[in-house]
């Protein structure tokens, strides 16, 4: 969408800093022992308490065979995104690393972010994966301004991979946000600089960097929205929704 209206900013400010708040306490909370299930029952008690809606849940994506079943993705391990939390709910292992999703809606509108955090005791390559996760997606905010393009952002994060020596799945980027939970543009986390489309002022948008410590390929899991690495390699991702704006993007849900 296009943000053009001080209300609808104030609005997307507001839920991102709600959708910040939930993902810190629960990336506090992902601690060895706790299950898939209490991460989500823990998003949904509080998404409620503050009036505020779950957007992913009963959300039917293009091509799904069936509604999204919780308002939470939670990935492990190999796992890079879209894992369902509350069908076949995981116990977290120390040593894990887990990125947790959630697309939230306030009064309207939805935003959407990502961390992915150490559970415990994490090997040093783990923490090298996130860490370089989290810097692609520094870099791709950075080039996310009024007058650059798609393209920018992508090569902003391709750059940080091949510098780490890891992939990034072709299929799977960030997107446009806010009165739906995916809408134009795609944002792949690759391509070239001033290639795609432009950014304009106003645009909400999702920068979602994931980074694959193997090879690029991915499959899809029977429960139709799990995609794991093909290789069983990890992967890590970080997501923060912003606003273009002709100095910078305004990020929406530190």
């Amino acid at each position: 969408m296009i943000a053009s209206t001080n209300q609808q900013k104030e609005i997307l400010r507001e839920g991102g800093k709600r959708l910040g708040g939930l993902l810190r306490t629960l990336g506090e909370m992902a601690q060895p022992g706790v299950t898939t299930q209490q991460l989500e029952d823990r998003a949904r008690e509080i998404i409620v308490e503050h009036g505020d809606t779950p957007a992913t849940l009963g959300y039917t994506p293009s091509g799904a065979g069936r509604p999204y079943p919780a308002a939470l993705c939670v990935s492990i391990n190999n796992e890079i995104v879209h894992g369902i939390p509350n069908e076949q709910p995981k116990t977290l292992q120390d040593g894990d690393i887990v990125s947790i999703d959630c697309l939230l809606k306030h009064r309207g509108l939805i935003v959407d972010s990502c961390v992915t955090v150490g559970v415990g005791n994490i090997s040093t390559e783990s923490q090298r994966l996130i860490e370089a996760a989290k810097e692609a997606r520094i870099e791709a905010i950075k080039a996310a301004k009024a007058g650059n393009t798609v393209g920018d952002i992508g090569h902003a994060v391709q750059l940080v991979a091949e510098k780490y020596g890891y992939s990034v799945p072709r299929e799977l980027g960030g997107h446009g946000v806010g009165q739906q939970v995916h809408e134009e543009p795609f944002i792949p986390n690759y391509g070239a600089p001033g290639s795609g489309e432009k950014l304009e002022e106003g645009m909400v948008l999702a920068i979602e960097p994931i980074l694959m410590a193997g090879k690029p390929q991915i499959k899809e899991m029977p429960d139709g929205y799990t995609y794991e690495s093909r290789d069983g390699s990890a992967s890590a991702q970080f997501e923060h929704t912003v606003i273009i704006t002709k100095k910078g993007a305004e990020v929406l849900t530190s």
